[in-house]
């Protein structure tokens, strides 16, 4: 997965955690993998993997 923040900052909101799991949850339920949900900025990214989240 992946989105952008267009105010520049790529750290993840409580929200954009939040919202991650439920999808991991419900892709898991279904068979489905998620690898990563990346959040892009301009001249940045973060990995929610990388973060732990996932």
């Amino acid at each position: 997965m992946i989105h952008n923040h267009p105010s520049g900052d790529p750290s993840p909101s409580r929200a954009d955690i939040e919202m991650t799991g439920r999808i991991v949850e419900a892709a898991n339920a279904m068979g489905i993998l998620v690898h990563d949900h990346i959040i892009i900025s301009k001249g940045d990214h973060t990995s929610l993997k990388s973060l732990g989240h996932i």
